[in-house]
């Protein structure tokens, strides 16, 4: 059963808008926590949510991607949580923009803030909401994923995060195994 929700993303203004936000971004479409006090605390904002009679965790890590486990680990730790208790909410360039998946383990596919969560906690064996921003054509990915979404990708984009973030409700109402094969990889836009 998932109780900590960790949504990727890099703070200050001049990352708002970028690729590796995404995570955020359905972070803040999430009707189901729009009234949530989010609190400066654990390295990241957070906040809690009783769904279905249990408490649930929600984190936006204020580290920069790459240490974003500190602040997965020390909520966790304060918590009492195993890693098979936490969904991580994240930007994947190995899924074309539009893509949607949700997994369990596996390679981190050179995502820092993956790499980061799993140093700290020993393990890959955590869920993932994995968001597909399709990979560089040619270019540096750090560059790229630290860049905006393109003039089409922008057309769409609120359409992405609305099903996303609808997606996301489906798993936390009916839990993440209802969700965890159904939903490998999903075109959503």
């Amino acid at each position: 059963m998932i109780k900590l929700i960790t949504f990727l993303g890099n703070p200050g203004s001049q990352y708002e808008q970028t690729r590796h936000n995404i995570g955020w971004k359905i972070a803040d479409a999430l009707s189901l926590i729009s009234d949530i006090q989010w609190q400066n605390k654990f390295k990241g904002f957070y906040g809690q949510k009783n769904i279905n009679q249990e408490k649930l965790y929600f984190l936006k890590p204020q580290t920069f991607m790459n240490k974003s486990g500190e602040s997965v680990q020390v909520l966790m730790h304060f918590f009492k949580l195993s890693p098979q208790e936490l969904l991580v909410v994240h930007d994947d360039i190995e899924l074309d923009f539009g893509f949607v998946g949700f997994k369990k383990g596996g390679g981190l596919a050179g995502h820092n803030g993956l790499r980061s969560i799993a140093s700290v906690l020993g393990t890959r064996d955590f869920y993932r909401f994995r968001l597909g921003v399709s990979r560089p054509q040619h270019g540096n990915v750090s560059s790229y994923v630290l860049s905006k979404f393109s003039l089409d990708e922008q057309i769409v984009l609120a359409d992405f995060i609305t099903k996303a973030a609808n997606l996301l409700e489906d798993c936390i109402y009916n839990g993440i195994e209802s969700v965890l094969n159904t939903y490998k990889k999903e075109k959503l836009v």
